[in-house]
């Protein structure tokens, strides 16, 4: 439990310097950050590795690139079940997802 608690703290960093950095995503409250960051985290333990089997072939035409895609359209997909959070086109959910990654495994690394 102490896993998921800090990969959703750092989900919800990544979100918020996402937010800063990204014109196109906006959160309204910390309470909805954090909660982002936790549906976040389910989405990504639960959808994300069905994509990734239904999208298997265009991820290895594209030598992996493909999983950006898949990375942009699971923010999204939180975006659209979680209100006071937008994203207002596809590009800046990709960017946010980046950012997100980014910081994930950032954090992964100073923590291990």
């Amino acid at each position: 439990m102490t896993r998921f608690a800090l990969r959703a703290a750092l989900a919800a960093l990544g979100l918020w310097l996402a937010t800063l950095l990204v014109n196109g995503l906006m959160i309204v409250d910390p309470l909805t950050l954090l909660l982002a960051a936790v549906l976040l985290g389910v989405c990504n333990a639960v959808v994300k590795p069905v994509l990734i089997i239904l999208t298997l072939p265009a991820t290895m035409l594209s030598l992996g690139l493909f999983l950006l895609v898949i990375n942009g359209a699971v923010l999204a997909l939180v975006a659209w079940m979680l209100p006071g959070f937008t994203i207002a086109g596809f590009g800046s959910a990709v960017l946010g997802a980046m950012i997100v990654s980014i910081t994930g495994i950032a954090g992964s690394l100073a923590f291990k």
